[in-house]
């Protein structure tokens, strides 16, 4: 039969066969494309709304109060995309502002001079003119706050003195009635402007909840946050922040707000109308000096971190001396409030923005530059949803709060983050203890502070040198006595500056102005694809994971699904020029590819590691480096602010004079190259958060200090691709690029969200602010997305977009972010869109929903990757000086308190079981009831020890244990054994000794009176560990002065040892010690064997525990 006949059983065959082939195809195409790719299938009855409804069902059977339990552990199915999706069609909102020229009526009557003036609004108002930011917002008209939203937080009888004094003319009643109030002074109108303010505070609230507008500022005065329940304070009447956010809890269904107070005064009236509340998180950055800066509050410290279930949501920073500066500042944000407000996830965010520690204020003594706010405030932007309203409260110098003022409402527009002309200076040492007392107090209530270890007694006393821990002190010194009681000061009751120095402080703040570069591109994004790069494929794996359909799928899902391509400007892709490629490869490597072989491409490409070859590999790979040269060039051209690249094939892995892990040429290196060679930039960023180690761009600029190379990256001790050594910690760049290589390397699988915001706050955002780069590029891989099939890990694609718009702050906002690698076509088109989106200022999902009680933090592996890191880039870095063990007993407490924990112990009886009953206080949380009042009350002064024959008899020690049980289930108390024997006693002399011994000497060096110890060898006394350390350094540093003596209890410390020592020839001395303290003679223990060889010692352990001398 003539083959070419079909006959109808040959037909009916040839059908079978294609159906049996066609079905093999798609069963092999599925499980290649779950392999690679994931996702879910969308049709049938496996589709993800099917799905999603027979969960619902399921749910629905189960009993509510069930769900609603902590152990309730029924699976649900989860769509991940679905946080992302949530904001698709999302897109960034106007701002609004409030102002209101009434707010200018409300003035000293007496006191021309008075800083809180009408002056501080107008100036703002005038400088929002100047640079026409106001008919850039919307505006939201103000109003008068109604009798029942101000009793949400103050009293009746408040209100109403206060409106008694409405349009009153009595100036002298007026002046009186002030004087009853610290820091007040009352006028005719400050009922009414005080009734705007909270008004207003409150549409502004309403405004930015209900999405009428993005976010807000309201330009008002009075201030408020220091306004308390019953009590008008610090020029403040009413609290406008905290009745705003009692609002948006009782009426518009907020469930968490972030309070964020940077004015330089401790906003304690905000701090107590929510210290129990867990929905409220109030952080406080404020000058205190130990209570010596008002408003003088014991409860304006550390450790009051909140009350009962609000425990843990207070956070005050206390600054304790001035001249903090920008670099101080940025060190709160980065260790501490941007980590907890990610672990937080507030709904809505509220500024109490005080500029009273900007630079010239004569209150805040600060010198925070007025561009500077522009960096605190946007890394919240990303946080809410970005809903975040900015309400002005203090700020006295007129030029600096303008200024400061203008930046805000620039950042909250959109405006990119003005580079800083001075150069950041490191945190303070005085800053760093600050933050690591706040650290110590919240440790336990969040996750993201668990990266700090910690340290106990025995390794306190074994432990030495101990650099690394810091040891927290409280130390508060107590306001002098108010010479008229109840009565405070009306006029000239405030700082002045000379008119020298008011001339020099205006001469430096123009000088920053003038420099700060606030223009503005008139472009905001710009992106680049050409389909010239899908055509480089794999023809002997059809499924190979880096396929064309990666790039396709991100452009479909940005102009498409997100709609996005339209809203940035397209620049069109070129190839790359020979010249331009060996900025950083080798011309035979350039040679290589241009001259592949169609006939010998598998041959060729077998010779390189992870690499396959195309006939038009050549042209795409051009390609995807000439296009992000172009993007590039858009951005330092000025034309446009940022770009996107969506390129391939990826590029970081490739060498200089090889092909590598996908990658042919390197296409970030080359750009970076191109930047510091033809636009002469002296310092670009490359930050590589591509799962895999970018092994080619770490080695084309190991020795370039021109550019910092950051990335994180899976390592798994050297066993994950790129299987090397190079991407471990240790490798830090050589010659002159020493430290300008940062390598942060996972050794496990399945690190997420919380693992990379941890790194990017405590490492790269450090670093990255201190190198101060004029440019940043993203290696923006996202095989670490969830989801995808060689990385392992859980990142979301909105904590890429948290990850740009945290980087986007830098360089004046010239930021490049370039596709990578990333194998799952959902996760990373989705992830791509996150980061434009975040670029275009569009708000961004939140990050790790949930109850930050619930989460359960970055895991332990990376924790320990980062201190390891850190360890490693603190010699580079000075920014980096926080990674240290902070102590898990309570915290010491100086001068008055150590005095009193002393006496306590001393009068302790341990034989008198019918003395007092009374046991040592122990220590409690502060609480939100301790005023001014009552601490001032408490006794801050030392009491003078007394003779043993006076003092009272103190808990028996069955008392003293039974009181302290928990410190001795948690090991914090313990005994120490002592050596038996020193080769060191040999030195003693005791018939040089004195014939008695004063226990109540002062230490020599500081006057110390308390934990003093006594040489054994010249008999001077000097203060321990505890207190200003004079007995280490003598015991230390002078020659053969090695034993000491403690006065409190009679313990004998040998430094040449370093152990405690107990032996017969000490019994002289401890007995001179023990006459004086206790008038009677010290009972020989040591049996009938008087023979006292001291010569050949050294028997016994040398590992003893050390004391904390």
């Amino acid at each position: 039969m003539n083959p070419n006949v079909v006959t109808r059983n040959s037909a009916k065959q040839s059908k079978i066969r294609t159906r049996a082939q066609q079905a093999a195809f798609e069963t092999e195409k599925e499980e290649r494309r779950v392999k690679f790719f994931g996702g879910y299938r969308m049709t049938g009855k496996g589709s993800i709304a099917e799905a999603k409804k027979q969960g619902k069902l399921r749910m629905s059977a189960n009993d509510t109060e069930q769900r609603k339990s902590s152990d309730f552990t029924d699976v649900q199915l989860k769509d991940i995309f679905h946080n992302a999706q949530s904001v698709c069609n999302v897109e960034r909102g106007t701002t609004g502002i409030l102002y209101d020229d009434r707010f200018a009526l409300h003035r000293c009557l007496w006191d021309s001079n008075y800083p809180e003036c009408p002056e501080r609004y107008l100036r703002v108002m005038e400088r929002f003119a100047m640079v026409q930011l106001v008919e850039r917002c919307q505006f939201l008209a103000t109003r008068l706050a109604t009798k029942a939203e101000i009793l949400m937080k103050h009293t009746e009888e408040q209100i109403a003195i206060l409106a008694k004094t409405h349009g009153s003319q009595d100036e002298t009643e007026l002046e009186r009635l002030s004087s009853q109030y610290d820091a007040i002074f009352i006028h005719p109108t400050s009922y009414e402007t005080s009734l705007l303010a909270v008004g207003s505070t409150i549409e502004l609230v309403d405004s930015v909840w209900n999405g009428t507008v993005q976010n807000g500022m309201a330009i008002l005065r009075p201030p408020g946050h220091h306004a308390m329940t019953a009590e008008y304070n610090g020029y403040c009447f009413f609290n406008n922040v905290a009745i705003a956010a009692q609002h948006a809890l009782d009426n518009l269904g907020a469930r968490k707000i972030l309070i964020v107070d940077w004015d330089v005064h401790h906003g304690q009236g905000t701090q107590r109308m929510f210290y129990s509340d867990p929905r409220v998180l109030y952080f406080s950055i404020h000058r205190y000096e130990h209570g010596t800066f008002w408003p003088n509050l014991r409860e304006s410290d550390f450790d009051y971190i909140g009350e009962g279930k609000g425990e843990g949501y207070n956070f005050n920073v206390p600054l304790n001396k001035t001249g903090m500066t920008n670099g101080d500042y940025l060190a709160i944000w980065q260790q501490i409030l941007l980590p907890v407000a990610a672990e937080f996830q507030p709904e809505l965010i509220i500024v109490s923005a005080g500029y009273d520690a900007a630079y010239g204020c004569p209150e805040g003594c600060m010198e925070i530059t007025p561009a500077f706010y522009s960096h605190l405030l946007s890394p919240l932007l990303s946080l809410a949803q970005g809903r975040v309203a900015v309400v002005m409260e203090g700020g006295y110098c007129l030029e600096s709060l303008a200024e400061g003022c203008t930046l805000t409402l620039k950042t909250l527009l959109g405006d990119p983050c003005p580079r800083l002309v001075e150069k950041l200076q490191p945190p303070s040492e005085s800053m760093q203890a600050s933050i690591l007392n706040c650290i110590y107090s919240h440790r336990k209530h969040w996750k993201c502070l668990q990266f700090y270890e910690l340290y106990d007694l025995e390794d306190y006393n074994n432990t030495n040198p101990q650099d690394n821990f810091h040891k927290v002190i409280k130390h508060y010194i107590p306001p002098e006595p108010p010479a008229q009681p109840g009565l405070y000061e009306t006029r000239n009751c405030y700082p002045v500056q000379s008119d020298g120095e008011r001339t020099r402080i205006r001469e430096h703040l123009q000088r920053l102005r003038f420099n700060t570069d606030l223009t503005v591109p008139p472009s905001r994004v710009c992106f680049v694809y050409d389909e010239l790069m899908l055509e480089h494929q794999n023809s002997q794996e059809k499924w190979h994971p880096e396929q064309p359909e990666r790039i396709a799928k991100i452009m479909q899902r940005v102009s498409i699904d997100y709609e996005l391509a339209k809203r940035m400007q397209r620049v069109a892709g070129r190839l790359a020029t020979t010249e331009e490629l060996c900025l950083v490869h080798d011309p035979k490597h350039v040679q290589l590819i241009e001259q592949l072989s169609t006939d010998t491409l598998k041959q060729t490409a077998d010779q390189y590691n992870s690499i396959y070859f195309h006939p038009s590999t050549n042209a795409s790979a051009r390609m995807a480096a000439g296009s992000v040269l172009e993007v590039v060039s858009e951005v330092l051209s000025g034309r446009v602010r940022s770009g996107v690249c969506i390129v391939r094939p990826p590029g970081h892995h490739a060498e200089s004079d090889t092909p590598h892990g996908f990658c042919i040429f390197n296409n970030i290196a080359v750009a970076a190259r191109q930047a510091v060679e033809h636009y002469g930039l002296r310092r670009v960023l490359i930050v590589d958060w591509d799962v895999h180690h970018g092994n080619g761009t770490q080695h084309i600029f190991e020795n370039d200090p021109r550019v910092l190379y950051i990335s994180v990256h899976r390592y798994d001790n050297g066993s994950f691709f790129p299987n090397s050594t190079d991407a471990n910690y240790t490798v830090v760049g050589s010659g002159p690029g020493e430290g300008f290589n940062v390598n942060i390397p996972w050794n496990r699988k399945g690190m997420g969200d919380q693992e990379y915001v941890a790194a990017f706050h405590s490492i790269i955002l450090p670093i990255a602010y201190e190198f101060d780069p004029e440019l940043v590029l993203v290696s923006a891989g996202f095989d670490a997305a969830i989801g995808d099939p060689l990385g392992g890990c859980r990142v979301t694609p909105e904590a890429y977009g948290h990850f740009t718009h945290w980087l986007s702050a830098l360089a004046g906002g010239r930021i490049v972010v370039c596709l990578e690698g990333g194998y799952n076509v959902n996760s990373i088109s989705h992830a791509m869109a996150m980061c434009t989106k975040a670029l275009l200022g569009d708000p961004l999902p939140m990050l790790l929903a949930g109850s930050s009680r619930t989460t359960t933090g970055p895991n332990g592996s990376c924790f320990e990757t980062l201190r390891s890191v850190l360890t490693v880039q603190q010699k580079y870095w000075r920014s980096l000086c926080f990674n240290k063990k902070l102590p898990s007993c309570q915290p010491l407490s100086d001068g008055a308190q150590t005095g009193e924990l002393i006496a306590a112990l001393d009068t302790m009886s341990l034989n008198d079981p019918e003395s007092s009953k009374q046991s040592p206080q122990s220590a409690t949380t502060p609480s939100s009831s301790s005023t001014s009042d009552a601490v001032g009350s408490c006794s801050d002064e030392p009491s003078s020890s007394s003779s043993g024959a006076s003092r009272k008899q103190g808990p028996t020690l069955t008392e003293f244990l039974e009181a302290n049980l928990e410190a001795l289930q948690n090991e914090e108390m313990f005994a120490v054994v002592p050596r038996r024997n020193c080769p060191h006693l040999k030195l003693l002399r005791p018939e040089s000794a004195p014939s008695s011994i004063d226990t109540q000497t002062p230490c020599s060096e500081c006057g110390a009176e308390v934990e003093n110890w006594i040489c054994l060898l010249c008999y001077g006394v000097y203060c321990g560990r505890y207190v200003q350390e004079h007995m280490l350094r003598h015991g230390t540093e002078t020659v053969d002065h090695p034993l000491a003596l403690s006065f409190t209890d009679l313990s004998v410390w040998c430094y040449g040892c370093d152990a405690y020592i107990d032996h017969p020839a000490l019994h002289h001395f401890k007995n001179l010690v023990h006459l004086d303290k206790f008038q009677e003679p010290l009972v020989w223990s040591y049996g009938s064997d008087l023979v006292l060889d001291v010569v050949n010692a050294g028997a016994g352990s040398s590992n003893q525990s050390r004391k904390g001398d």
